[in-house]
């Protein structure tokens, strides 16, 4: 290899991508709009869920425990009269749940042998949500039930997230999920593009190795996504209020073992198929929605069924998701790092040797 002839069509790529408005808006604004979309449209956080409240009984323990849901930091209560009132509501979605404080509830509660039932309600349709009402609904009754002298007190320690904000993971792994958007689709149409405009053949007639030709596509872009994932992590914690408690030295080591797999699998793309549409296309199929869907940032790995759970495991997002998260909330844990960081070395080297093996000097 020659430092000379790389480091002059590594200065050839880099006046390309400043001509080229899709690559920056690709780098920079693509990242941007996604980060808010999952900063901001995405949360799983059920703070003030609306809901329905049937009062029947108009006993002291009934208007208790009534004011203590409607002072209860989970929901929004509407009071109502009967379920009837409230069905319509439910069905429309525009409460999640509808709890009832039956006629007998003062008379069960002066009796210490009965429970004190409630009736709870919740809309199906989003299990997830109704599953938190449930949850909460009850809750809120075993506090109000424990009364002012519990027998036994609980100290609940959440670590490294005390206030359980879903915004604390979610961001990271909105980084991830873009850091596999950029990387992949940036490279994904780098050769294809020389195929398309017959500039491949101006390459080819010159001493330049294939090993040079991919480094000259790689460095560059592998710069300009450290500057774009520079600018993710900024705007997470001064915009988003995500704590980085870890250093830049891991924050850098993970991000650069991550984009050797993504652009990796780029050039391969874009040399195996040699079309820009088709190129993004399955850059899109192969990396942007297993990295959605199978990396557990939104659907936890160890709930999925067992086959989904080994394809997990080759799906390079799998292992930057952990690290970033950790990075972030928790600090420096090497441990965890290195197995993944030794994993998306491998998905690099394998996606470099299919490269290498696809993107031949020849016109064939």
């Amino acid at each position: 290899m020659s430092p000379r002839r790389i480091a002059a069509l590594i200065r050839k790529e880099g006046v390309q991508i400043l001509r080229d408005p899709s690559t920056l808006l690709i780098a920079f604004v693509l990242p941007l709009i996604l980060l808010f979309l999952f900063g901001y449209g995405v949360s799983l956080d059920t703070g003030h869920t609306r809901i329905g409240l049937v009062l029947e009984s108009s006993s002291a323990p009934a208007l208790g425990l009534a004011q203590s849901f409607e002072n209860s930091v989970w929901f929004d209560v509407r009071r109502a009269r009967s379920v009837a009132e409230l069905r319509p509501e439910l069905v429309a979605g525009r409460i999640r749940g509808i709890v009832v404080i039956p006629l007998d509830f003062g008379q069960t509660q002066a009796n210490a042998a009965t429970a004190s039932p409630i009736q709870i309600i919740v809309d199906g349709s989003i299990p997830n949500t109704a599953s938190f009402v449930a949850a909460y609904a009850e809750g809120v009754r075993a506090a109000w039930a424990q009364g002012p002298l519990p027998a036994i007190s609980i100290d609940a320690r959440f670590t490294f997230n005390p206030e359980l904000k879903s915004r604390f993971f979610l961001v990271p792994g909105a980084i991830a999920i873009v850091m596999t958007m950029i990387g992949t689709l940036l490279t994904a149409l780098v050769i294809a593009r020389e195929w398309e405009r017959g500039t491949i053949e101006a390459v080819f007639a010159t001493p330049v190795t294939m090993g040079e030709f991919l480094l000259s596509k790689l460095i560059p872009y592998f710069l300009l996504a450290l500057g774009s994932m520079a600018m993710c992590t900024i705007l997470a914690v001064t915009l988003f209020g995500v704590p980085f408690r870890g250093s830049a030295l891991a924050l850098l080591a993970i991000a650069a073992t991550f984009l050797g797999s993504a652009l990796g699998q780029g050039l391969f793309i874009s040399g195996a198929v040699k079309n820009q549409f088709v190129a993004s296309q399955i850059a899109l199929l192969t990396a942007f929605l297993p990295a959605m869907l199978l990396s557990g940032f939104i659907f936890e790995i160890g709930s999925m069924p067992v086959a989904l759970q080994w394809l997990t495991r080759i799906v390079p997002a799998r292992y930057l998701i952990p690290s970033l998260q950790t990075v972030f909330v928790a600090g420096d844990i090497w441990p965890l790092f290195l197995p993944n960081m030794a994993a998306l070395l491998g998905f690099g080297a394998l996606f470099a040797v299919l490269t290498l093996r696809v993107t031949r000097k020849s016109l064939d």
